[in-house]
């Protein structure tokens, strides 16, 4: 290869991957401000209950996630085929479901937080201030779901700066609402919720306003019977629906991993939470080359470049084990400090810095995962991902109920390096089959 063709391909890379990482470092930088906020409220149940309630939110928002990713593969495609009515269709049906889904949500909101504290384990107090939070967050569901629609749809179109600049503006609007309920309305749980309602509907108008600017010409394409059409909506849904599964499993594991804690003690809910915070830092820093190969990959796909997947895929994995050595020094030689920015409660850090070692490991046995999913999202290989994950799921419940017995919390921690581990180990041995590779 020509240093100009690797030139150009890093330099393609790094035009996605860098406004999706400005924009992926805001979210652990949210988490971490609202365990600041709660870290540093009189009892460490505060920080229990905003874990336990964004488990909840998790399993809300990440289920839907499905609609993001399975939307921002189909629209590189489209792109890559330069089909306008094709782009428009994915977006617009995209809408309508994520609209449907969101206000679904509201509707059932209380069969919704029952369920889910009934599933999760946490004291009377943790649970009843989850129900709380629960209880305002939820009022930004559609906006937040339709915003993980929009953001998909742009990356699909090559554009990572729009996704970048909506996501730093809705959570600076987020941390500064937080900020204001919580130490000036004397607000606890309730404050870090409505920032996030502020927030996503700020966010929304603000990610209208930039499409107008910049996408006006798609409104032509708007036909409600061309986006109720029966067999786009179950094209969609075919894939959408792989994805989902991959997607609930990866809830699964994380709600457990929670939950689990939560039933072990109020301290160690803190602590684990805490250090998972870390692991949110490095996963959303990863996700930014992650989503950098959806839009390659499905943008080379729908043109049938076969090479050029290849060359991404090489220098993808290159940029992704870079990072991960990187992570894996800052985790080992700063991570007691780190533990500072969450809590000051000596009991609470005590017990994180016993599990730091399970967590510095993280970002090597975790990278290739990160990779893996973005490229076969791009090349919409959703059945073999979601068959992946559900191999790596099951490594991670046997692992945890083999050792639970013995190793107590450390078995979550391996159960968890195990299951990011078996995801990259799996999508390697199957990347074969890519039906983009036989194209």
């Amino acid at each position: 290869m020509t240093p100009e063709k690797v030139k150009h391909m890093n330099k393609e890379i790094l035009r996605l991957a860098l406004p999706n990482i400005l924009t992926n470092l805001t979210v652990p930088l949210l988490g971490m401000v609202d365990m600041h906020l709660m870290g540093y409220q009189d009892s460490s149940v505060f920080m229990g209950a905003v874990a336990l309630g964004s488990v909840i939110f998790n399993l809300v928002y990440w289920g839907f996630g499905f609609l993001r990713m399975s939307l921002s593969g189909m629209a590189a495609q489209a792109f890559g085929r330069q089909n306008i009515n094709e782009m428009a269709m994915m977006l617009f049906r995209g809408m309508f479901l994520a609209l449907s889904a969101g206000f679904v949500l509201l509707v059932l909101q209380n069969g919704v937080l029952g369920l889910s504290l009934h599933v999760l384990e946490g004291s009377v107090e943790v649970k009843a201030l989850a129900s709380d939070y629960f209880s305002v967050r939820i009022w930004a569901a559609p906006l937040a779901i339709s915003l993980m629609v929009i953001n998909g749809w742009f990356l699909g179109m090559q554009n990572s700066i729009y996704p970048m600049v909506v996501s730093i503006a809705i959570n600076i609007v987020n941390i500064a609402s937080s900020f204001v309920f919580v130490k000036v309305f004397n607000m606890k749980v309730e404050g870090v919720a409505w920032g996030s309602v502020v927030a996503n509907g700020i966010g929304f108008l603000f990610a209208l306003v930039l499409f107008l600017k910049r996408y006006r010409y798609i409104l032509k394409e708007f036909n409600v019977n061309a986006v109720l059409d029966k067999t786009g909506l179950l094209k969609f849904l075919d894939v959408s629906g792989d994805i989902f599964v991959r997607t609930l499993c990866i809830i699964i594991v994380f709600t457990f991993f929670t939950s689990e804690s939560a039933g072990t003690s109020d301290l160690i809910l803190a602590a684990n939470s805490a250090l998972l915070q870390f692991l949110f830092l490095f996963s959303y820093f990863l996700d930014g080359f992650a989503y950098a190969a959806e839009a390659l990959v499905g943008k080379f796909t729908g043109g049938h470049n076969i090479s050029q997947v290849k060359r991404a895929v090489r220098y993808l994995f290159s940029w992704g084990a870079a990072f991960a050595i990187i992570f894996l020094g800052i985790y080992a030689g700063a991570g007691h400090s780190l533990l500072l920015m969450f809590t000051n409660q000596p009991e609470v850090i005590g017990v994180a810095v016993e599990y730091l070692p399970w967590l510095i490991l993280l970002p090597l046995t975790g990278f290739a995962s990160f990779i893996w999913d973005g490229i076969y999202i791009g090349a919409t290989a959703s059945r073999l991902m979601r068959n992946t994950m559900l191999m790596a799921t099951a490594v991670f419940f046997i692992l945890f109920f083999s050792l639970k017995g013995n190793m107590g919390n450390h078995a979550l921690w391996i159960a968890m390096n195990c299951f990011m581990l078996g995801r990259g180990l799996l999508q390697t041995v199957f990347y074969r089959k890519l039906h983009v590779l036989k194209s």
